[in-house]
């Protein structure tokens, strides 16, 4: 295939992306208006919604999710290094403290920012 082709190709996808992109945005000026507000509508289990639903989430809460992704992620890495370690040797180890050395840095800096504070 020639370059012209593939350069046709992507620029006809490229303009039927911005297309569909412009079409939904016309269609959603077009509706906005006719739309009711959120809080006039029936919540999952039929009743009505009594607060927005982001106004119970702590400002903390992302930052600690974080935090346990850090350690999760630890947990999935050390599962199949126990493995390696065995083959390879000290390589494996001092890659495997260099990760943990990386994981408790980002743990320390949660912990100064008050990450672990729930006053």
């Amino acid at each position: 295939m020639s370059p012209f082709v593939a350069l046709a190709v992507v620029g006809g996808a490229a303009l039927v992306g911005v297309g569909l992109v412009v079409a939904v945005s016309w269609t959603l000026r077009a509706t906005r208006g006719r739309r009711r507000p959120l809080v006039a509508a029936p919540h999952a289990g039929g009743m009505p919604v009594v607060e927005h639903a982001v106004s119970r989430w702590h400002v903390r809460w992302p930052t600690l999710a974080l935090v346990f992704l850090a350690f999760d992620m630890e947990m999935l890495f050390m599962y199949p290094w126990t493995l390696v370690v065995a083959r390879t040797g000290t390589g494996a180890a001092v890659e495997m403290f260099v990760f943990l050395a990386v994981l408790l840095v980002g743990v320390g800096y949660a912990w100064r920012e008050g990450a672990f504070r729930w006053s």
